[in-house]
């Protein structure tokens, strides 16, 4: 007869051996489905930190190399908005309203002058020479070549009209400006001036205006009759 029975170290070896294979079996389960977790949070890349040590976990996700990266050099550009802001400081730096409030107009238009900048006369119905308030105000940094208001107290004096014809136009205007008038232009710009109204000495205030003619197709201007 064929023996059936179990020896007991066999039993005891065989019920070992499938606890092993058992207790193996749910290790690499256990083992599998916390890689499997891992793996799916890294992923996923939710915000949420997977079990386990946070630093390793980030490391994981962009293995570090051994090569720093180096900062990206410059290329030496500058932007737009940075020239257009130093350009600006440029033009305007140190450059501002001379202190003109209370001097006598002429005075005030020179100091302007000085600083190559404009002007203009604005007369009123007081009395005197003086500056009251200028536009923009006195010690505001202006660019070069700004027009500055002048509100003079009392009205325009008389102005001496001088003698421009036959001179160059640019400097007959010159002439006149120096004079607190201003040239009114009727036949172009360049040439000598042939004509000009009001004449020598002729009424006038300041701001007034002064018609010339310029050029070789100016009108000459007309001589006195003789008086008998």
């Amino acid at each position: 007869m064929t023996d059936t029975s179990t020896d007991p170290q066999d039993a005891a070896g065989g019920g070992a051996s499938r606890a092993s294979v058992l207790l193996g079996g749910g290790l690499a389960v256990v083992l599998l489905a916390a890689i499997g977790a891992t793996g799916g949070w890294l992923l996923a890349g939710d915000g949420d930190k997977p079990p386990g040590d946070p630093l390793a976990a980030a490391t994981t996700t962009s293995p570090p190399t051994s090569r720093a990266t180096a900062p990206r050099p410059s290329t030496g550009r500058t932007t737009p908005s940075a020239v257009r802001t130093s350009a600006t400081a440029t033009r305007g730096a140190g450059l501002t309203v001379p202190p003109v409030v209370g001097t006598d107009f002429v005075q005030a238009r020179d100091m302007l002058r000085e600083q190559r900048l404009g002007w203009r006369l604005v007369f009123g119905g007081g009395a005197g020479r003086t500056v009251e308030s200028t536009s923009p105000a006195v010690g505001a940094e202006v660019a070069r070549g700004t027009t500055v208001q002048l509100q003079v107290a009392g009205p325009a004096p008389a102005a001496e009209v001088p003698d421009v014809v036959g001179k160059d136009c640019a400097k007959a205007v010159d002439e006149l400006v120096d004079e607190g008038l201003y040239p009114r232009y009727l036949s172009g710009r360049s040439g000598k001036v042939a004509r000009q109204e009001p004449v020598e000495d002729g009424p006038a205030r300041w701001n007034d205006e002064v018609s010339i003619w310029c050029g070789a197709g100016a009108p000459e201007q007309p001589t006195a009759k003789p008086t008998f």
